[in-house]
């Protein structure tokens, strides 16, 4: 499933290519709203909310779409096509006129969404019933305005729970996926199965919203975390189960995922740089191979 970060990039360049152009055509691919048109509205933007996109249009309405495993947007210039290969899997379209350089009424971008699994209009006013839910996000525009204090507030609420598992709750914080969870951990020395409430809670919830940033942010920089972007030594141990620690050397495992269980993630970690706590909080956590 994409990160908050991807999903980011994904907005920002939603609305650099589609803001202030106007709906010339619309698909809308779903049972739900196969007859909806948008024709004739104007969009208004696209932002991120974790791992949501909200799509805003004159008028009142918001497309919301959530990537999932399998879902993209693409944007394609005026004039160009899909290949053939991928229209079935198209599930929104939005052929536009106008727009940043184009003259008014003529052919502007189109949009195009393949695979997405969310798709559903809901009214601007009430995007809270898709995305209320959420804890403060970490690219969000009110993470420096009490957002950080508040998840802090969310993580501490349930202190036996595994640290790793709370950083992935979207309830806690909007925007950490199994990477940045893994990754984080590694870098504060936390064994991933460490209950909540024997974290340092602050720095943890500081380093995350600092690389998120810096991913974004910094040129050649995106989910690099070892600040290596050669191949294979761009994460610390996401990706190298079986393979020496970058750190110390130490053989990375990986412990995988639990089919049916949504807070049993595959995990990877250095068992060195990362030392169980001396005392199990978490009950039933076993092996881990």
């Amino acid at each position: 499933m994409p990160e908050g970060d991807s999903v980011y990039l994904v907005a920002r360049t939603l609305d650099a290519r589609l803001a202030g152009t106007t709906v010339q055509r619309s698909d809308l691919r779903v049972p739900r709203h196969a007859t909806a048109d948008l024709s004739g509205r104007a969009v208004l933007g696209t932002a991120s909310r974790g791992k949501h996109l909200l799509t805003r249009f004159s008028g009142g309405l918001t497309l919301h779409t959530h990537l999932r495993m399998d879902g993209s947007w693409t944007v394609l210039g005026p004039g160009k096509v899909l290949p053939r290969r991928v229209q079935p899997d198209v599930r929104v379209l939005l052929a536009t006129t106008g727009g940043p350089g184009v003259a008014e009424g003529a052919p502007g971008p189109t949009a195009v969404a393949l695979s997405m699994p969310v798709v559903e209009l809901v009214e601007t006013a009430a995007e809270g019933d898709v995305v209320g839910h959420l804890g403060p996000d970490l690219l969000g525009g009110d993470w420096a305005d009490g957002g950080a204090e508040e998840a802090l507030r969310r993580l501490s609420a349930r202190p036996e729970r595994a640290v790793k598992v709370a950083l992935l709750d979207q309830r806690n914080l909007a925007g950490v996926g199994n990477m940045w969870a893994d990754e984080t951990c590694f870098l504060r020395g936390l064994d991933p199965w460490t209950p909540v409430g024997e974290v340092d809670l602050p720095p943890l919830v500081a380093l995350v919203a600092r690389m998120l940033r810096h991913s974004v942010e910094v040129p050649g920089a995106y989910q690099v975390t070892t600040g290596d972007t050669r191949r294979g030594r761009s994460h610390w141990v996401v990706g190298r189960a079986g393979k020496p620690c970058l750190r110390c050397g130490t053989t990375v495992r990986v412990r995988a995922e639990v089919a049916g269980d949504p807070e049993q993630r595959r995990t990877w970690w250095c068992p060195r740089c990362q030392p169980e706590p001396a005392v199990r909080a978490v009950p039933g956590r076993g092996a881990r191979g």
